[in-house]
């Protein structure tokens, strides 16, 4: 009579398969990358450089009102583009549950005036007393006439 001796040991694979691991990393990785831009709030301009910008945390606010003004004269109200004529009675609406709020105005560096100028214009006439024009700090040399 003979025994058998079984090795079950043998049998065991002890490497670790990162390869599906990797596959899901990059999915998400490529679902970040795609869906990132799409969650700014913001309308893209280039907003004028000034040496001393005063700073306005309040405007980064989910419900911070934010007016943009593009460098071709386009009127935006947060993400929607309006005719100047409506800003003053869209501003009035949004404005109904919080009066005395400030409204923040982005406007692009090379926007004519003329048309931030209505835009402001269109905002005070809606009972807006307080406007804050959002800059950006020049970055570069800060010694000063070097």
């Amino acid at each position: 009579m003979a025994i058998s001796v079984r090795n079950e040991g043998s049998k065991i694979n002890s490497n670790i398969n990162v390869t599906p691991m990797v596959d899901v990393m990059l999915v998400l990785l490529i679902i970040f990358m795609v869906i990132t831009p799409m969650l700014q709030n913001k309308v893209a301009v280039d907003m004028a450089k000034v040496e001393n910008a005063v700073a306005m945390p309040d405007a980064d606010k989910e419900d911070a009102i934010v007016v943009a003004v593009t460098r071709d004269g386009g009127v935006f109200l947060g993400q929607d583009k309006i005719a100047t004529s409506e800003l003053g009675n869209r501003v009035r609406d949004k404005l109904a549950d919080t009066p005395g709020k400030t409204i923040y105005v982005r406007a692009d560096a090379r926007a004519q005036f003329r048309a931030v100028e209505d835009a402001i214009d269109a905002v005070r006439t809606a009972g807006v007393d307080e406007v804050g024009l959002l800059t950006q700090k020049k970055e570069g040399n800060l010694a000063g006439g070097e």
